[in-house]
């Protein structure tokens, strides 16, 4: 389907005396012409003996149809002839008026027409679904070109959108008053087009593929000897192509730590190295959603949700999905699942940049966005895009934004989605930055990102190694002895395990691995010390690289400048700084670091550390941050504790952004200054209320894994204090006890004498810690009968070691009315080596043959619950004798090929 094509076919004059047919041109019913009339007493298919009726109604549709596709009526066309008529019979029941609809842009009243005939295309493929909006465009645009026309009060009351109007239904030379039918045009030439993988125009949905149809005449309209006013659209559209192109290329990248440190650059493009992620139901979903909501590859969660929060720990890949959805929005390349966003106004908002020039203004989107031609967008641009509903809004990193300037966040959030409806906006933070349901009352669902699976972890070394191959490095011959023997290690050691959850932590795993021949440091410390060592000596040194900027510091006095940096941010709440700022901070600091102040001043230093270093950027001119913030909390961490600076940490120990910050203090401590530090954290603090002085002793128990040498004492009165904090009360308490770790399972109740009911909250509990120490508690929990607490144990299977998990707590569970989930085929094939289980639930992707072969002996399945949308027709089904129920999830959409026999249940 050639776009352009169709919409040369949509001339006025075939077009016009369709629209005519839906509104009535005389009676009682067309008066009166001197105030604004509801459009539902103007539409000739309402009341009680409508003018028009159904059939014709529908001919209407078809005609539109035919003459944008140039082939007669066909079996294929109907499902898009019956979503055109759908939508024009929406026309009754859009409640506006004639005056106005007209004071709308055409696109947003396309959108408002397509809103009142909800789901009318829910049923199309892709290219129906865009045949459809260019359809609906060519149609508003002649609709309120008609209205402006029947009424001499629409036409004095809006002189200028009626001018408009000629222009955008009969082209830029419209506009003096003649009679006679409108002629035909060509399309016009000259609009920008997308080529092969270049970022195409983003447009609305409804007009992303209707050019001007120029024509030399207009009907009605009177003389004036005013000019006519500017027309916009050809300048939106020209600068809307521009900032797509500039878009996809500002975010189509990313940084992975150490590919090759001798030949690489440091960041690689975004479709080759971007890693699907999965979403889970957000804390007030969860506990109803129970074992409905399986996690589902972002798009797929993300498909349908105009408003949502998206949590995820550090490093997990909040911003890196959000510069994807940026990139795809630009392309015009989104999947299938996200082609509700297709035609949008990609703006990626970073926080961060909030705290230093204040929350932006619609007219300044562009400048916070990081777009370098801001001043060249159109007068008002931005408020068009939002007004007609057009913009895909990125918000990326609440926690970035000082504790104190969140609620100013929020109220602008609340502020921005009452004054512009129709937009799709997705905010990103961090789990413990902003309390649950913080954006519920202003519409904003929630979901929480997934840590990676074994799967994932291993897709993801496997890639990467790829990618290091396709560099040609001098090592080519052993990566794959790399990738073999870290794939291995992360399965069967388990502080690699526990550390291999995220993509940032996984690059490090694989630079790291490398870069040592395969030799990896154990724990987290250690971890970002290699790295370090890593990105700033060995880095130029595999590279060659001369001191081209006449600054030559080793790794030491690099670590303590970055460090003085990481700390001003950290007491300043802030995650990017002024350059001024930056040289300001280094220009005091330098006279006690002598080998760097002998090599240049603060401005020649401050240079080097960003381009040399690897772990500073300038995300805008005259700005500055860390590639990661875990990286800032890191050095920020080394500062306070070489200061010895814990008062600081302990009067910010109950604020969210500060937790990471303490955990690494804990690891970098002395012994004496980590007992010291824990006690502060249990004792009581100035100021803080209940619930913080909880969250700190939490916390205490949370920073026990990371303490290399604690006195026994110490670590006895954290966990005296804390054991009775672990017993929660409600599941979303039980759950959050989770981020604590494994230490957790230390502090908890023996499962054996405790009630069904917290043995629920327990196992929830025990579940959320993604480290198999937690299997060993599970054990005591899988001889219960009680149906939830079986269920959730069974739920937590792909957190763990397939096979022991298989062999200990999923070959122990009593099968009765319990659903068994399977989101791969190692969990397929462990549940067939145990005789099989009459009730599955299916919670990944797979296809219908290894579903036959894996399901196993087949007259053991009875019911089937699809909590994942396979995509594929369910004759399959017809191989299991036994099988009587087909469960469908919420998120699923209706099912096909069902065999007889078999009861469709839609929950």
């Amino acid at each position: 389907m050639d776009p352009t094509t169709c919409a040369a076919r949509l001339t006025p004059q075939t077009v016009d005396p369709l629209i005519r047919r839906l509104f009535h041109t005389a009676g009682p019913a067309a008066a009166p012409a001197d105030r604004p009339v509801p459009l539902a007493r103007l539409v000739s298919f309402t009341g009680e003996k409508p003018a028009l009726s159904e059939a014709e109604l529908s001919g209407i549709a078809t005609a539109l149809v035919e003459r944008a596709t140039g082939r007669a009526r066909g079996g294929a066309q109907q499902a898009l002839v019956t979503a055109v008529a759908r939508t024009l019979r929406a026309l009754a029941d859009t409640g506006l008026d004639d005056v106005d609809a007209v004071r709308l842009l055409p696109a947003a009243f396309a959108r408002r027409l397509s809103a009142a005939a909800s789901g009318a295309t829910e049923h199309l493929d892709h290219d129906d679904v865009r045949l459809h909006g260019l359809l609906m465009d060519v149609v508003a645009r002649h609709v309120l070109y008609l209205l402006s026309r029947r009424s001499g009060y629409v036409a004095r009351t809006l002189v200028e959108q009626t001018r408009t109007l000629a222009k955008l239904v009969h082209g830029p030379q419209a506009g003096a008053p003649q009679a006679g039918a409108p002629q035909a045009g060509a399309p016009q030439a000259g609009a920008p087009q997308a080529g092969p993988g270049t970022a195409a125009p983003l447009r609305s949905p409804r007009t992303a593929e209707t050019p001007t149809i120029p024509g030399p005449t207009a009907h009605g309209l009177a003389t004036t000897p005013d000019p006519a006013p500017v027309d916009t659209t050809d300048q939106d559209t020209a600068f809307e192509a521009r900032y797509a192109q500039a878009t996809a290329a500002l975010h189509n990248h990313l940084t992975i730590f150490g590919i090759d440190l001798a030949h690489s650059p440091d960041s690689w493009p975004l479709d080759a190295a971007y890693l699907g992620l999965e979403c889970e139901p957000g804390p007030q979903d969860a506990d109803a959603a129970g074992q409905d909501d399986p996690p589902l590859p972002a798009e797929q969660a993300l498909s349908g949700r105009g408003q949502v929060l998206v949590r995820g720990v550090a490093g997990s890949g909040k911003t890196t999905l959000l510069q994807w959805l940026a990139v795809a929005a630009a392309r015009d390349d989104l999947p299938e699942a996200l082609a509700g966003l297709r035609g949008r106004v990609p703006f990626l908002l970073p926080v961060r940049r909030f705290a230093r020039e204040g929350v932006p203004s619609p007219a300044t989107f562009l400048r916070a966005a990081g777009y370098q031609e801001a001043g060249a967008a159109p007068d008002g641009w931005t408020e068009r895009v939002l007004g007609a509903g057009r913009a895909l809004l990125l918000i990326d990193g609440i926690d970035e934004a000082p504790e104190s300037d969140r609620e100013q966040v929020r109220r602008k959030l609340r502020e921005w989605t009452l004054r512009y409806p129709g937009n799709v906006w997705i905010v990103t933070s961090r789990p413990s930055a902003v309390p649950g349901n913080w954006l519920a009352e202003e519409g904003f669902s929630e979901l929480s990102l997934a840590p990676m699976n074994r799967e994932d972890v291993a897709a993801f070394i496997q890639r990467w190694h790829r990618a290091a191959a396709q560099q040609s490095p001098a090592d080519l011959d052993r990566l794959g002895h790399y990738e073999r023997t870290l794939l291995n290690a992360v399965r069967i050691t388990r502080d690699l395990g526990r550390l291999a959850t995220n993509p940032l932590m996984c690059g490090l795993l694989c630079a790291l691995h490398r870069d040592r021949r395969g030799y990896l440091p154990n724990g987290r410390k250690e971890l970002y010390d290699a790295a370090l060592s890593m990105l700033l000596e060995r880095r130029d040194r595999e590279r060659a690289m001369a001191a081209t900027d006449g600054v030559e510091l080793t790794r030491q006095p690099k670590i303590q400048l970055l460090q003085k940096l990481a700390h001003w941010m950290l007491v300043n709440g802030r995650s990017e700084m002024d350059r001024a700022t930056a040289v300001g901070t280094l220009a005091r600091h330098l006279p006690a670091i002598p080998d760097a102040a002998r090599q240049g001043g603060p401005q020649e230093v401050f240079r080097h550390l960003l381009n040399r270093t690897g772990l500073l950027r300038e995300p805008t001119p005259g700005t500055v941050d860390f590639v990661h913030r875990t990286f800032q909390d890191y050095l920020a961490a080394r500062a306070t504790v070489q200061r010895h600076d814990f008062r600081l940490l302990l009067d910010h120990a109950h604020h969210d952004d500060w937790e990471d910050v303490i955990r690494m203090a804990v690891a970098l401590a002395r012994p004496d200054e980590c007992a010291a530090l824990l006690d502060g954290l249990l004792a009581p603090h100035p100021g803080v209320r209940a619930a913080e002085a909880r969250h700190r002793k939490l916390l205490a128990a949370a920073c026990l894994e990371h303490a290399t040498e604690l006195d026994p004492a110490v670590r006895a009165r954290v966990q005296r204090f804390t054991r009775d904090m672990v017993r929660p009360s409600t599941p979303s308490a039980a759950r959050a006890l989770g981020w604590i770790g494994p230490i957790v399972l230390e502090l908890l109740p023996d499962p054996a004498q405790v009630c069904d009911r917290e043995a629920y909250l327990l196992a929830i509990t025990a579940t959320s810690i993604a480290d198999d120490m937690a299997i060993d508690y599970l054990t005591g929990l899988r001889d219960r009968a009680h149906h939830e607490v079986r269920a959730q144990l069974a739920g937590a299977w792909r957190h763990h070691d397939t096979a022991r998990y298989a062999r200990e707590i999923i070959a122990h569970l009593e099968p009765a009315e319990l659903y068994f989930p399977v989101c791969d085929l190692a969990e397929l094939h462990a549940l067939r080596r145990l005789g099989g289980r009459p009730q599955l639930r299916i919670a990944g992707p797979f296809t219908p043959d290894q579903l036959i072969e894996g399901i196993a002996p087949a007259e053991g399945l009875t019911r089937l619950w699809l909590a994942y949308d396979l995509g594929v027709s369910m004759e399959w089904l017809s191989v299991f004798p036994k099988l009587d129920t087909l469960r469908i999830g919420r998120r699923i959409p209706p099912v096909r090929g069902v065999p007889e026999g078999i009861r469709i249940v839609q929950m």
